[in-house]
């Protein structure tokens, strides 16, 4: 099929660096680099967001956040393969742009900050759980205080040792899928509700809900399939990057979804409406309390503090490197390209964290889901456009990387309508980052192309 030729010719930079490395990590590695990458508590944070918002047509809007998802892997699948460059997101969009410094700039800023919110997001979900079992559970300021503080400590431990917080990663990541499957069976097993209920209720549902807005909430909740692109950055150390890199991205894409639309389904059949509604920010261990009693509880929080402290711990580990080549590359503050001798970018670690503890500060679960999944679609986008500027090159089906823009453009046109039409406040909050970030990306463009012109004067 045209839309997935998999076998590209490399630049032969990409080829001499990729045969002189190791290879070691093979199909089964990568699918779990990804689904870690991914499964880092989304569901945790969007399924009582979407709830109070489409009922039980959740299952249907987390579905078509999944094919969203696959609409953006497709070009990154497609660029990867081309670049072959560890680098991802900010290296493949810049070499596809390569005279243009603020296209490197824009895409440097605004895939940070999509980082930086995803840190935000997962620290405010951790808090959400980690003290749902108290009575200060819906203390708003309690809960910023508990997310700042585990920021604070993840942040520490990737300054203070690499291996380190790769031996506790390794032990997070797979103690968390193995409690997110018992989660499902245990939902599943208690449920008191049928399928066929369920489907009836789907159906009321559907009468009343308009289909716009099960297409806002797939837009909405899109941060939650963050993550997959991280099989790009291994793109150096895998076996059979041709095949290994869409195998591996599609693989997790479609396991994602699944889960998502499981675990879903599963809380629908067990736990009351109202009580998702009334408790979004904890609403699997809530509900799961009432049914199962306090070790159910527990057990839901044990996993949404697992998801969410391994992917703080890997948006720290990832994102700070990122954003130290960024500023090495002068688009970013030169003091965020110091490392300390064991090349730990701490500099840019603790920026992160900061910029993390402001959005906690400054906003609550709702807007910072809906920055994060708006910035993460805005650089999808604009993936999808430099796929589609170099199809040739790198094979592409110019039907799919168009499709790609479309749908991932009409994601964010529907976040904007409904966050003008319900909460306008968190609108200009948004715009006002998004204003911030546009002149810091233009002005260190501006800052770049005036030092090359005057190193060629020179």
């Amino acid at each position: 099929m045209k839309f997935f030729r998999f076998h590209h010719k490399a630049p032969k930079v990409e080829e001499q660096i990729f045969r002189r490395r190791g290879k070691s990590l093979g199909l089964v590695e990568l699918v779990a680099i990804a689904l870690g990458g991914m499964i880092g508590g989304g569901i945790f944070t969007i399924l009582g967001i979407s709830v109070s918002m489409v009922g039980y047509l959740t299952p249907v809007a987390i579905g078509i956040g999944g094919f969203v998802a696959f609409l953006a892997a497709y070009s990154y699948v497609q660029l990867g393969l081309y670049y072959k460059d560890e680098g991802a997101t900010y290296a493949m969009f810049k070499r596809s742009y390569p005279q243009s410094h603020l296209a490197a700039s824009v895409i440097g800023w605004f895939t940070i900050f999509g980082y930086i919110s995803t840190l935000a997001l997962y620290a405010y979900t951790f808090s959400s759980y980690a003290i749902s079992g108290f009575a200060f559970s819906d203390n708003e300021w309690i809960r910023k205080l508990v997310a700042i503080g585990i920021v604070a400590v993840f942040a520490g431990i990737n300054i203070w040792s690499v291996k380190g917080m790769g031996k506790l990663e390794d032990l997070m990541v797979y103690t968390k899928v193995a409690v997110l499957a018992i989660i499902s069976y245990v939902l599943i097993s208690h449920s008191g509700q049928g399928f066929p209920d369920f489907f009836a209720q789907m159906a009321a549902d559907a009468k009343e809900t308009p289909a716009l807005k099960v297409l806002i909430v797939a837009s909405v909740t899109f941060v939650a399939y963050e993550g997959f692109q991280l099989v790009i950055n291994a793109v150096n150390e895998m076996k059979h990057p041709e095949k290994n890199i869409p195998r591996a991205i599609y693989t997790a894409i479609f396991t994602v979804t699944g889960i998502y639309i499981f675990i879903a389904l599963a809380a629908l059949m067990t736990i009351p409406l109202q009580d998702i509604i009334a408790h979004q920010e904890y609403a699997l261990a809530a509900g799961t309390a009432q049914i199962i009693g306090k070790v159910g509880r527990d057990m839901v929080i044990t996993g949404a503090v697992l998801a969410t402290s391994s992917a703080i711990s890997g948006t720290v580990f990832g994102a700070s490197r990122q954003l130290a080549v960024i500023a090495h590359d002068g688009y970013m503050p030169a003091f965020l390209a110091k490392r300390k001798p064991n090349h730990i970018p701490a500099n840019a670690i603790l920026t992160m964290a900061g910029m993390a503890v402001f959005l906690i500060l400054t906003g609550g679960l709702r807007i910072i889901l809906e920055f994060g999944s708006i910035t993460f679609i805005f650089v999808s986008l604009l993936m999808a456009v430099a796929n589609f500027k170099m199809h040739r090159k790198t094979k592409a089906s110019p039907l799919m990387a168009v499709l790609a823009i479309a749908g991932l453009g009409t994601a964010a046109l529907l976040i904007v309508y409904y966050e003008y039409h319900h909460h306008p406040e968190q609108l200009v909050f948004i715009v006002a980052l998004y204003f911030v970030l546009s002149v810091s990306s233009l002005l260190y463009a501006y800052i770049q192309r005036n030092r090359k012109h005057h190193r060629i004067g020179s």
